[in-house]
């Protein structure tokens, strides 16, 4: 079945990592978008179809160099969507190189730090172009400075503070919430921090 034309074009940056493994096969099977691109570091020169064990392959092979991911697929001039699962230190940047092709971004980046997120945010707003990060942590984050502020004589004595930690011991878990973002991403103006500003 060939792809339509107004499908959302998904570039999957770290696609080789695990969630962007589930990340691909989630795209793959979404209504209204197909993978476009996959980039890493990791098993470059593979087909992500056959990567992800897809009964097919996609015919997509992993390329470590974003900026030649995203000029070939602004050449389609499609509207299309760069995921990104790679790490703090990098992310800004990337976020920068797809804005500059004229593409949104959602990141999905742990332990991301404020600076980068209020960088990003500053950035966005200059370029009208949109963030938003499906990191179900921050809700954890939130919930524990909560705690912080709510129980601090409980912090100095000896009765235990009880605090909320979320592990994702699945991947799969994120993925209705990946392409959601996706969908969404498309038609938004400013930084968006957190998923749960959508549900």
């Amino acid at each position: 079945m060939q792809p339509s034309q107004s499908n959302i074009k998904v570039i999957i940056n770290g696609a080789a990592k695990e969630i962007g493994r589930a990340a691909v096969v989630a795209v793959t099977k979404a209504r209204g978008m197909e993978v476009a691109g996959a980039v890493d570091s990791y098993l470059v020169g593979e087909d992500i179809g056959k990567v992800c064990d897809m009964e097919e392959p996609l015919e997509i092979p992993i390329i470590n160099d974003i900026t030649m991911v995203l000029g070939s697929i602004s050449q389609s001039k499609a509207t299309a969507v760069v995921v990104d699962f790679t790490d703090p230190s990098t992310v800004y940047d990337n976020v920068k190189q797809a804005t500059a092709f004229g593409m949104k971004s959602v990141v999905y980046v742990p332990r991301i730090k404020t600076e980068t997120v209020s960088a990003l945010s500053a950035f966005c707003e200059k370029a009208t172009m949109d963030f938003p990060s499906q990191d179900a942590i921050q809700i954890a984050n939130n919930l524990t400075n909560l705690g912080q502020i709510y129980n601090r004589e409980d912090i100095s004595t000896d009765i235990p503070v009880y605090t909320l930690k979320h592990d994702v011991t699945d991947v799969q878990s994120l993925m209705p919430g990946l392409i959601l973002a996706i969908r969404k991403v498309v038609r938004l103006k400013n930084l968006v921090y957190g998923l749960e500003k959508f549900l």
